[in-house]
């Protein structure tokens, strides 16, 4: 009967750790919700509706590439660099910004000496 008990114990224990878990994740769900209103109602400020409409599609297109620009937006804003509404134009300006900043290049190397070398064909 104590072994009942002990595991009885044990049950309610983890339950308790799981709810506690559970009711956390439920914060945090509902902080990452708030700030991504308090962000959207920024960008509804900041933007007009051409240009909100151009973010949006970029979000769809490409999410990261929509979320850096939708960052550099929000600190314009809190730092006061914006002065009025962005148009769609001004949106497409600071998205070629942001692909300016982030482009990456990459190259290939091809070694035609060592491909050269490396032809076993010949020794047949």
């Amino acid at each position: 009967m104590e072994d009942d008990g002990d595991l009885t114990a044990i049950r309610n224990k983890r339950m308790q750790e799981l709810q506690g878990l559970q009711s956390q994740q439920q914060k945090q769900h509902e902080m990452q919700q708030q700030q991504q209103q308090a962000i959207n109602g920024l960008l509804n400020q900041v933007l007009d509706q051409q240009a909100r409409a151009r973010l949006n599609t970029i979000m769809i297109a490409k999410p990261e590439k929509g979320r850096q620009v939708e960052s550099v937006i929000v600190q314009m804003a809190s730092s006061g660099q914006i002065a009025g509404r962005l148009s769609e134009n001004d949106l497409i300006g600071l998205v070629e910004r942001v692909n300016a900043q982030t482009q990456k290049t990459t190259s290939v190397k091809f070694d035609r000496r060592r491909a050269a070398l490396d032809d076993d064909d010949d020794d047949w």
